[in-house]
């Protein structure tokens, strides 16, 4: 494991799972005096309106920005600056968020696919396949089927759907960058600056929403399904995939496309199963993220730079220096913990539905090993909108230990069987660890707790006679108090 997981700064080299990432310096380019903490005076056009180094623009932050500008963009400049600045919302802008995605969704993927309504066929193909799937899960785990309908989706109605929970996950980490915003004012200057910390948390609201916006669209054109990233993203019991997407994907893999559409299905199925039927999961996830969240600071050095190079006219930049990251894992026991725990919690869910859908294709798909060593290697190296989340809000989407869970599960239900197996998700603190990821035959080996056992003794334990005559002498005890009270009044 890295000492950077989660994408702090562009994702380290990892050899285990491909990743060609290389570090990249991040330098904050020439920070700024204290007296100019966001840096106004070095944009372009900053000795606008009549101002030189030390004319009027100097100390007018507007005129900094639009002073060189054409007077035939001004009116554009301000409308966008007025966007940003006039929302008053959470700490993102998440109707920016969703309109910049649906306009990345509608410019088509990097491959040349464009997104498309789905039509009676596609979608009778989607509800045989999860029909198909859930059959086969039956042999495979004991938890029943959690998808109570199946739905094909296009790229833009997989947007729709999943922006609740991502609004859910990146607004912890959003509303720490919105409260640093306001921390980068000197602290003798922050009492007399609430306009201005008010317009630069706007500012950081629209930040966000334009760069979650865009990954959420990116993410539209890669995903197949509504949880192939190991997050319950769309409603509940919902098992939905992308007919386009679908066909994308098994497109060079000379599988048939009907069998490629039934493995993505028995994935799609099998967390719907997952989630459906340990109601504790979610939270446990999204906690674990939240938790994590709660230990990240801000590099306010990096912050100050962004803000500085604010220019109406080139968005681009910004986001340039949005993508560089800017955030920093605190170095302490709780956020260890909290690490350790989310990315535990991402193998395991994802290394049991490896393994499930594992045992329930091997027998019936000829093309089911290959199917499942290209999505563990799709899983393992990611994409772009995966690698852009992991730089903006910390998290990066894929589970380092896949593999590891997945192995730890299989030995699991050859040692215990599927109930015994399944039986673990009944409890967090009856699931594996990190630790036993490293060591999964002691666990599987691991002597198990007889809850069945300790019930019997205790049923022996009540029946015994020197029990019983001591709770009837405790009985009468306490009916003789009773009686004397009741004489006493």
């Amino acid at each position: 494991m890295s000492d950077t997981p989660f994408g702090f700064g562009l994702p380290p080299e990892e050899p285990d799972d491909g990743d060609e990432g290389k570090k990249k310096d991040q330098e904050s380019g020439g920070g700024q005096g204290p007296a100019n903490p966001f840096g106004f005076g070095g944009l372009p056009g900053a000795g606008g309106f009549g101002g030189g180094p030390g004319g009027p623009g100097a100390d007018n932050p507007f005129a900094a920005m639009f002073g060189s500008l054409n007077p035939n963009d001004l009116g554009a400049a301000f409308q966008q600056l007025g966007q940003m600045l006039s929302y008053e919302g959470g700490p993102v802008n998440w109707d920016m968020a969703k309109q910049i995605a649906r306009q990345t969704v509608s410019q088509g993927s990097p491959d040349g696919t464009k997104d498309t309504s789905v039509g009676p066929a596609d979608l009778k193909a989607v509800e045989e396949a999860v029909r198909l799937a859930d059959l086969w899960l039956d042999d495979a785990t004991s938890l029943p089927s959690g998808a109570a309908s199946a739905v094909a989706w296009s790229r833009a109605e997989w947007v729709e759907a999943t922006l609740p929970a991502w609004k859910e996950l990146v607004d912890p980490v959003a509303e720490r960058v919105g409260t640093a915003m306001g921390d980068v004012l000197p602290e003798e200057m922050q009492a007399m600056a609430g306009p201005l910390i008010g317009m630069m948390r706007s500012m950081g609201g629209a930040m966000f929403g334009t760069q979650i916006g865009q990954a959420v669209g990116v993410l539209a054109g890669e995903v197949v399904g509504s949880s192939d990233i190991g997050l319950p993203l769309g409603p509940a019991g919902k098992a939905a995939l992308l007919p386009v997407n679908v066909e994308t994907f098994g497109k060079d893999l000379s599988v048939p496309q009907e069998e490629v559409r039934l493995y993505l299905a028995l994935r799609e199925a099998a967390h719907q199963r997952l989630f459906a039927h340990v109601p504790w999961l979610r939270s446990h996830l999204f906690g674990a993220v939240d938790g994590y969240a709660r230990g990240i600071k801000v590099d306010t050095a990096k912050l100050e730079d962004v803000v500085g190079q604010f220019d109406p006219q080139n968005p681009e930049q910004m986001q340039e220096a949005l993508q560089q990251g800017m955030f920093q894992p605190e170095d302490t026991p709780e956020q260890k913990a909290a690490l350790a725990r989310l990315e535990t919690a991402l193998a395991l869910v994802e290394g049991w539905v490896d393994a499930v859908v594992h045992a329930a294709a091997k027998p019936r798909l000829s093309s089911a090993d290959a199917l499942r060593e290209t999505l563990r290697r799709r899983r393992a190296s990611g994409g772009p909108a995966e690698q852009t989340f992991a730089t903006l809000i910390g998290l990066e989407l894929r589970p380092r230990r896949l593999r590891d869970a997945s192995r730890l599960w299989a030995s699991l239900t050859d040692a215990r069987g599927v109930d015994g197996r399944d039986g673990l998700w009944a409890h967090p603190d009856m699931l594996p660890t990190a630790t036993d990821l490293d060591d999964p035959d002691g666990f599987v080996h691991r002597e198990q707790i007889d809850f069945s056992e300790l019930d019997k003794m205790l049923g022996e334990a009540a029946d015994k006679p020197d029990l019983k005559k001591k709770d009837k002498a405790e009985d009468k005890a306490e009916e003789e108090d009773d009686g004397k009270g009741d004489d006493a009044g």
